[in-house]
């Protein structure tokens, strides 16, 4: 039988060194970067240029869209050109290719002012833990609350997919990705990163599952995050719909020479998704 042939935008990034890592051998991967990618069909173009990234969509079955200015603090103008322009080119190069489904690098920035400004889940984040009530109510994806510019690129590319099924019928996966790093023990720092904590083969996992997804999954978004203690976004619609089940836990130990409680933005942590 022969592998799916996956493309993926963004593959010399750390999402794309995860994906080429840990699903290199079961997919036919190809690349779209910047730049040619080591270990890969590498395709080069820039995705605000449409035709620069056309042929690297032929044939392809699934699309893994992880190009991004992912910067937290990044301006307006570098996300309206990166990650509105670059999505909505790589879901009409996907559609105009016949590709089936496109799974794309959301983030939990997008309902990011919901856990730094509401109780209980800023009890977390503020890591004042003996205030936390378990069971707590766990953030659903139905919330939009974007805490930065790049949050708001990832909100409207989900509602971009939704329009895509609907009109086009492509086949659209939303990841809500956690904090991602690429060394382990950055997630003891902070009570945000004991919350949020995404280990690589999680990550990996997830991305698989929503390759391998039954078409029936015509479009949704789900939380990527480890099954943490401490978390603080429902990941059940992500085992439900993808079969996703996550190995690893954060955790509820910090460091102990942290220092003081970071604020989480996306500024503050290394590589969140």
């Amino acid at each position: 039988m022969a592998k799916k042939k996956v493309l993926v935008t963004g593959a010399g990034g750390l999402v794309g060194s995860i994906v080429r890592q840990f699903l290199g051998k079961k997919y036919d991967l190809s690349g779209l970067d910047l730049m040619t990618v080591e270990g890969v069909e590498s395709h080069v173009g820039d995705l605000a240029v449409f035709e620069s990234i056309r042929p690297a969509f032929t044939g392809v079955d699934t699309v893994i869209h992880l190009g991004a200015d992912a910067r937290g603090q990044a301006p307006w103008e570098s996300v309206l050109r990166n990650n509105i322009n670059g999505t909505y080119n790589v879901m009409e190069a996907s559609r105009e290719a016949g590709v089936s489904r496109v799974v794309f690098a959301s983030t939990n920035h997008v309902a990011g002012y919901h856990p730094e400004k509401e109780e209980p889940h800023k009890s977390v984040f503020q890591e004042r833990f003996g205030d936390i009530r378990q069971p707590m109510d766990l953030l659903t994806t139905d919330l939009v609350r974007p805490c930065c510019y790049y949050a708001v690129s990832k909100a409207l590319g989900e509602n971009l997919g939704s329009y895509y099924h609907d009109r086009h019928g492509i086949s659209f996966i939303g990841l809500r990705i956690g904090g991602v790093v690429k060394e382990e023990g950055w997630q003891r720092n902070s009570g945000a990163g004991l919350a949020m904590y995404l280990s690589n083969r999680d990550a990996a996992q997830l991305i698989e599952r929503s390759i391998d997804a039954p078409v029936s999954v015509g479009y949704a978004i789900v939380y990527g995050i480890s099954n943490n203690t401490l978390r603080v976004h429902e990941i059940e619609s992500a085992e439900r719909i993808l079969g996703y089940q996550p190995q690893d836990n954060a955790g509820i130990e910090l460091n102990p020479d942290k220092g003081p409680p970071v604020p989480y933005l996306p500024h503050a942590h290394p590589e969140h998704d």
